[in-house]
């Protein structure tokens, strides 16, 4: 899409203060019952914005997002992805899968060079999330690549599994490890060597995301590449011994493992291998592609740096070019609301702690790194804490405020933009006191907000990239399961139009979804929106 400068509404006239969309990460439309971590807390705040005339409910999952199907749930990678792009573009999951079906993953010069490499003894590594989650990875995806590896004769294949309990079952990583192992087996035969080589839970092992802990990857280098976590004769003995010793850890907490047998470690990774990470999803697949392609890497010792072919099921980052292989292009998103606001001459301002730090800048702007244009945008990042987040609910909401008042107040920006991260990242934790805490302490300081954006006379645009919170257990025969995963349900959103125009009136849409977000930014700036984007949510009350 060309970008050019935006072509103003001379027709409508707008408010003087600034436009500031405030997502609420994880926050969606429950039950309402007592399952419902946004319903049972005290949020005054959003009680009232949610009945706001101004109002909707959005998609934040399925094709909505670019996903398969409406049985995919959304995430924050997709559903920031569509807000900044102001389009629907095949994602992740979707993508892989038409590479599949047609073949194209097993045509590219990455898996070429790949063929060549074992064909000359080297053994194929696979690392990723060993899961149907379908957030960074799907077990799918693994056993049709371990399919063409037997089909092409690949005589040595080693899986480093993570464990998920995240986008799924908290403790269900036997599900999935079960039938990995017994499949690997199954190939155990006429000289094939398939099997389960490491592993370890994603938020322990391997899946950090924005240097968040680097001591997390170095934990992955060291079971995956050197062979170095406590030992097991298979993953099911990993998984089950971890289970017996603690039995209130869940899979994304495990710690680290390596299979061994009577001679050591049976899949380290060496000179001559080669290595595919199989999560689709960038944001905690960059760390470990940085720790297999840089030379001068210095975040931890690795010890040893083997000579290997290294590709990512996708690029995780287009603009840095990490990795330099991978086996599925990424989806081309160019014209972004970002690029048009720059393009006409806005100043923009982007805040959150570091755990969606990339989601209001990378992903935002299409899966590209660094500024558009420098001179025009300002971006903040808060550091998050490092302990799992149920202990600090509150997370970094307050200074994330204090950051985004002072920036409105300032009057340079006529956009801001701000994640909190509470509602998903302790969401995620299942803690229900906890969730409680998160959800309120982000209705605290929405209301601090709402203060300063009704004093610059500007407009509020709340919204949210999916649920979370809004489902924290699941309840079958009166026994209560933490819901850890994102939520399928639609996410609010509202205008709280301090600029005293009292001239917006919402657009009947069918399906409104995240999408349409971006539009109705254009709408509220005053600029007519780009050709080619989804429809605006509100239009003047005199074009009714």
């Amino acid at each position: 899409m060309t970008v050019a400068k935006l072509e103003p509404d001379n027709a409508h006239a707008t408010g003087q203060g600034p436009i500031a969309l405030i997502i609420l990460d994880g926050i969606g439309y429950g039950a309402g019952d007592e399952s419902d971590g946004v319903a049972v807390a005290h949020t005054p705040v959003m009680d009232k914005l949610f009945r706001e005339g101004l109002s909707t409910r959005l998609k934040a999952h399925g094709v909505a997002v670019g996903l398969p199907s409406d049985g995919d749930m959304g995430n924050s990678e997709v559903g920031h992805n569509a807000i900044g792009a102001g389009r629907i573009f095949s994602q992740g999951a979707k993508l892989v899968n038409e590479a599949l079906e047609n073949g194209d993953i097993f045509n590219g010069n990455s898996w070429r060079t790949i063929q060549q490499r074992c064909a000359a003894g080297g053994v194929f590594h696979l690392i990723g999330l060993v899961s149907d989650g379908n957030v960074h990875s799907h077990i799918d995806h693994l056993y049709k690549i371990l399919a063409q590896c037997r089909t092409e004769g690949f005589r040595e294949v080693r899986i480093h599994g993570l464990l998920d309990g995240r986008d799924v079952e908290p403790k269900s990583a036997l599900n999935y490890f079960g039938p990995l192992e017994s499949a690997c087996r199954d190939y155990q035969q006429d000289g094939y060597n398939y099997c389960v080589a490491s592993g370890g839970g994603r938020m322990v092992t391997t899946m950090d995301r924005y240097e968040a802990d680097w001591s997390i990857v170095k934990k992955g280098w060291q079971a995956h590449v050197l062979g170095q976590a406590r030992t097991f004769g298979s993953a099911i003995e990993a998984i089950q011994t971890f289970y017996d010793e603690d039995p209130e850890i869940t899979d994304q907490y495990l710690d680290s493992f390596v299979v061994s047998d009577e001679k050591g470690p049976i899949g380290t990774i060496n000179d001559g291998d080669s290595v595919v990470l199989f999560n689709f999803r960038g944001d905690r697949a960059i760390e470990l592609s940085l720790a297999f392609e840089q030379e001068n890497f210095n975040k931890f010792e690795r010890q040893r740096f083997p000579e290997v072919f290294y590709a990512g099921m996708m690029q995780y980052d287009g603009d840095a070019q990490i990795p330099a292989h991978f086996l599925v292009e990424p989806p081309s998103i160019s014209g972004t609301v970002s690029e048009f606001f720059c393009a006409s001459g806005l100043k923009t301002f982007a805040i959150s702690e570091t755990q969606k730090y990339g989601h209001v800048t990378y992903f935002w702007n299409g899966n590209k790194s660094g500024y558009i244009n420098q001179d025009l945008e300002t971006y903040i990042e808060i550091e998050s804490d490092r302990v799992t987040f149920d202990k600090r609910p509150w997370m970094k909401a307050a200074e994330i405020t204090d950051n985004l008042i002072e920036a409105i107040e300032c009057g340079e920006y006529q956009f801001l933009r701000a994640n909190y991260a509470n509602g998903d990242m302790v969401g995620h934790t299942g803690n229900p006191e906890s969730i409680r805490i998160a959800v309120e302490t982000v209705d605290l300081c929405l209301g601090r907000l709402l203060r300063t954006i009704e004093k610059a006379g500007g407009i509020a645009v709340i919204t949210a990239d999916h649920g979370n919170a809004d489902q924290m257990f699941i309840e079958k025969n009166g026994i209560r399961t933490p819901m850890v995963a994102h939520t399928k349900n639609p996410v609010p959103f509202v205008i709280k139009d301090f600029a005293g125009k009292n001239t917006y009136n919402m657009t009947d849409l069918s399906a409104p979804g995240l999408a349409n977000i971006a539009a109705t930014l254009c709408v509220l700036l005053g600029f007519i929106p780009p050709h080619g984007y989804e429809p605006a949510l509100v239009q003047h009350n005199e074009d009714r």
